[in-house]
């Protein structure tokens, strides 16, 4: 505070009533106080006036998901807390909606509260607006994804290699006509998921600019509608490969709706409840947000603990489940 004070040529007090958003402070002071303290990245401790330990830690994780509507983000966040709890701290949570424009937001929120290390799920394009943070000491990692613009542990999925067993999967039971359904394209999983998908089909000799696909599907709802219409046109295909939990469970409403869950093969990335109750059952290759929440959880204790090793991607591995949807061979 004493820095941005002195950059911007006002007195502590001041600085103190603009952080804290106190009235009488003219417009021009409180641009100049603010433009000081974007320039020296300071934030303030919102624990400043209570915190006393001598390590200057506050005993709190923040954990930054995906969305609250995705099973796997609440599995994710229980493995966190489960370590967390073992060692006395707290984790602050929120959801990022998968929205870029929340991120900068949340995060910064989080800083603010002086939380001892960071894990954090993240759809801006570049996460290096985090290394001011990184630099001064707070340990991040990264989860689901992988950071761009800046160094960090990761902690992922097998997404691509992943989507080719699902694709070989397909190909083995005499599919060549399947569609992919996928989630937001500008999402680094969603990314991977496609990549692994069609660089398989194209192995197998299927020409992969012909392949259906379909991309941007946020929700279940939207993922029945565009199923409605994949299976509704001249040319449907004989299986679907949907590339998320969401966009699974609106490709099975439309599937039942039409009646053509027995006769159109369906593969889904990540595993959804009551899916091995279903008739037929559902096939998919299913991830792992427990082991990843737990190993996340671990690396920032770690680097807490004066861990310094170089930071690194570790990869979860996912398997195939076979269940029934997957194994219905084409009908032409």
């Amino acid at each position: 505070m004493k820095n941005v004070a002195a950059l911007a040529g006002v007195g502590i007090k001041t600085v103190s009533r603009v952080v804290n958003n106190e009235p009488n402070v003219s417009e021009a002071t409180i641009a100049k106080v603010r433009d000081a303290a974007r320039i020296l990245n300071y934030e303030p401790d919102l624990h400043a006036g209570n915190l006393r330990r001598a390590d200057r830690k506050t005993q709190t994780l923040g954990l930054l998901v995906g969305s609250v509507a995705n099973p796997f983000a609440g599995a994710l966040h229980r493995a966190v807390e489960d370590v967390a709890t073992e060692r006395g701290v707290a984790v602050f949570a929120a959801s990022l909606d998968d929205d870029p424009n929340r991120e900068r937001g949340i995060v910064s929120a989080l800083v603010r509260r002086r939380v001892d290390g960071l894990i954090l799920t993240t759809a801006t394009k570049s996460q290096g607006y985090l290394l001011p943070e990184q630099d001064r000491g707070t340990p991040i990692v990264f989860v689901d994804r992988e950071p761009v613009g800046i160094e960090g542990d990761a902690v992922v999925s097998d997404n691509a290699p992943g989507a080719s067993v699902a694709a070989r999967h397909l190909i083995a039971h005499g599919h060549r006509h399947v569609a992919y359904l996928g989630d937001r394209r500008d999402l680094q999983t969603a990314a991977e998921r496609k990549r692994g998908f069609l660089e398989e089909m194209g192995r197998s000799g299927v020409a992969t600019s012909g392949i259906p696909t379909i991309e941007d599907l946020h929700d279940e709802e939207m993922a029945y509608a565009a199923t409605l219409e994949l299976l509704g046109g001249p040319d449907r295909p004989t299986a679907l490969f949907t590339s998320q939990n969401l966009v699974t469970i609106g490709a099975i409403r439309a599937l039942r709706q039409l009646e053509l869950h027995r006769d159109i093969a369906l593969i889904g990335f990540d595993d959804i409840a009551l899916a091995d109750l279903l008739q037929p059952g559902i096939t998919v290759i299913t991830q792992n947000p427990r082991e990843i929440g737990r190993l996340a959880a671990e690396r920032v204790f770690a680097r807490l603990d004066g861990d310094e090793q170089p930071e690194r991607t570790y990869v979860v591995p996912t398997h195939l489940i076979i269940r029934g949807s997957g194994e219905i061979p084409p009908h032409v």
